[in-house]
């Protein structure tokens, strides 16, 4: 790796607050920034992976707002929150009271942009950088912000939510009506009107719905 992940989301963030979760601050790049503006071969040069850590997505937005609203759901137990990005929903977790929260993902930057957001944010998570994917989960809860934008990933995905569910675990989508979320084995819990921008969506406002992975449990 080319540059020291910390230093540059430190130089090319601002503390911010996401508008659906005003709650929670985050090291995010605002809308004038070169970040939005990059191409992946531009990033590529700079050895720096598409920083999807570096913005709220509203799949995200709306499930860190559901679990503050329905602390319940969390609160002393084991959590763990898939491909966390910001690490925004696994500092929703910590704040609404769960007994510990593992955040995972495989980007390297992701690792440091948790620490800091963490840190901004005066609580504790766990980060894991490798696949666990069709691994057994060692947790009571897994939640997954906007994790169905590509088919091959949501191939894989489903087999193992229906394998940690099946194991006991409560598995929490949130989701802005991805192409690629099969809504087929999920229970709707709560929809939110989660304004987002228009340099990542089609839309200023996209509505967000928080599922339960329901079959085969």
């Amino acid at each position: 790796m080319r540059i020291d992940p910390e230093q540059f989301i430190r130089q090319n963030t601002s503390l911010a607050a996401p508008p659906h979760v005003p709650e929670i601050k985050l090291h995010l790049a605002s809308e004038v920034h070169d970040l939005w503006q990059k191409t992946e071969e531009d990033l590529a040069e700079i050895g720096l992976p598409p920083p999807f850590w570096a913005f709220a997505w509203a799949g995200g937005q709306g499930l860190a707002r559901y679990v503050l609203d329905n602390p319940h759901c969390v609160r002393g137990r084991r959590v763990v929150d898939f491909a966390t990005g910001s690490g925004l929903v696994a500092i929703a977790a910590a704040r609404a009271g769960a007994k510990s929260v593992t955040a995972l993902d495989i980007d390297p930057f992701t690792g440091a942009a948790v620490r800091l957001n963490a840190a901004a944010n005066g609580v504790a998570i766990d980060f894991h950088a490798d696949d666990r994917i069709g691994q057994p989960l060692d947790a009571d809860v897994l939640l997954a912000g906007d994790v169905f934008y590509d088919r091959d990933f949501c191939d894989r995905l489903m087999p193992w939510f229906a394998a940690v569910s099946a194991s006991g675990v409560m598995v929490l989508v949130g989701d802005p009506g991805r192409s690629y979320f099969p809504r087929q084995g999920f229970q709707p819990l709560a929809t939110y009107e989660v304004p987002v921008t228009r340099a990542l969506e089609d839309s200023e406002v996209k509505k967000t719905t928080v599922w339960r992975f329901v079959a085969g449990s």
